[in-house]
């Protein structure tokens, strides 16, 4: 199994920034992406950004331009730099490996979740 841990979520004015982590954890396992989900209440769960082993990175159009993903391989670590941030940028703001891990029966490919952090974005 993969673990993915995230934090860096919290309350911040408009024109604000924040800072979101999420750490990949497990005992054998290899990934292919990460990257950042959201879902604002009554909405389904969006697509934010997401970013390769290789570096390739995709945004969302509402996010492209002030927002950065960056990833450091070595750590399975992922992050998301949120700049300029508007009050529908609020959400649960959900990581995602895509990835597999070797199980008992070998090694089986996976889509992992992380438990979600609130970013709320008001004055």
């Amino acid at each position: 199994q993969v673990q993915l841990v995230e934090s860096g979520g919290g309350l911040v004015q408009p024109g604000g920034s924040l800072r979101l982590s999420c750490a990949a954890s497990g005992s054998r396992f290899s990934i292919n992406a990460m990257g950042w989900y959201r879902q604002a209440p009554g909405k389904q769960r969006e697509l934010v950004a997401t970013i390769t082993t290789g570096g390739t990175t995709k945004y969302t159009d509402s996010v492209r331009g002030r927002f950065t993903i960056s990833g450091d391989n070595a750590k399975n670590t992922v992050y998301l730099q949120m700049n300029s941030l508007k009050p529908e940028d609020t959400a649960v703001y959900y990581c995602n490996a895509d990835g597999a891990d070797l199980g008992p029966t070998g090694w089986r490919g996976g889509d992992y979740w992380g438990q979600g952090t609130q970013v709320t974005v008001s004055s």
